[in-house]
């Protein structure tokens, strides 16, 4: 499970990358690449968590089964 996690972290890094070459912010800014390149860092940011809360769950004997996609809303708020 790990591994698919961190396999569709690879895409989405690949797919936020060309995103990122093809947009150019400004008047001429194509509306659709700067959506879609937001809804990539959102799912990034849901992958990055899954996986640290699967770590996490391990590390400390718990079942990392038990980790859960956690929603935009929250995973969008966290602080550095």
């Amino acid at each position: 499970m790990d591994q698919d996690i961190q396999d569709r972290i690879r895409s989405l890094i690949d797919e936020e990358h060309r995103l990122r070459t093809a947009h150019t912010p400004g008047p001429e800014d194509d509306a659709s690449t700067a959506s879609r390149l937001g809804d990539v860092e959102t799912q990034l940011d849901q992958c990055w968590d899954l996986l640290r809360q699967r770590r996490a769950k391990r590390e400390f004997g718990e079942d990392p089964g038990e980790a859960a996609v956690r929603p935009a809303s929250v995973v969008e708020n966290y602080r550095e």
